[in-house]
C-alpha cells in the first residue's frame, strides 16, 4: 500500500553505511559540533522501490496498491544531501539499494510477518489522516 501517487521520493541507506558513517564521525575531530546528513545520496520513487522489492521476492507480477491519498503531515520528497559527510568524514556510500534487496528478501522469507495493511488503512481513514 503506497500513499499519494507513488512518485514521492525517499533516500534509502544501508545500515552498514550508517554504522560506518557513525564510526567516521567519532574518529574525525573536524566533525565535532556539526550536523551531518547520512544517506545514500540517491532519491528513489516509492513505487519503484515496491516494484524492485517484488522482483527480489520473486513475485514481479505483484504491483503496489497506489492509494492516491496523502497522509496528514507527510512530505512529498525527503532525501539526504550528503555533501558534508563527504567533506568532513570522507564518507561515500558503499551499498546500493539495488544490490541489497536480495539480502532483504531472504530475511523477509525467513521472518514471521503478519500483514496488517488493511487494519492500518482503516485506522488512518477513521482518524481522518488520509485525504
Amino acid at each position: 500500500m503506497i500513499f499519494e501517487d507513488g512518485r514521492q521520493k525517499r533516500d534509502f541507506v544501508h545500515v552498514r553505511d550508517v554504522a560506518r558513517a557513525f564510526r567516521l564521525a567519532l574518529e574525525q575531530k573536524s566533525a565535532a559540533g556539526h550536523v551531518i546528513n547520512v544517506g545514500s545520496g540517491n532519491a528513489y520513487a516509492i513505487a519503484d522501490i515496491a516494484n524492485m522489492l517484488a522482483r527480489a521476492m520473486g513475485v514481479p507480477e505483484l504491483g503496489p496498491e497506489i492509494m492516491n491519498k496523502a497522509r496528514s503531515g507527510d512530505i512529498r520528497n525527503c532525501f539526504a544531501d550528503i555533501s558534508k559527510a563527504r567533506e568532513l568524514l570522507g564518507f561515500e556510500p558503499q551499498f546500493r539499494l539495488e544490490d541489497s534487496l536480495d539480502e532483504l528478501a531472504e530475511w523477509v522469507r525467513e521472518a514471521q510477518a503478519v500483514d496488517r495493511g488493511a487494519e492500518m488503512r482503516r485506522q488512518l481513514e477513521e482518524r481522518g489522516l488520509v485525504s
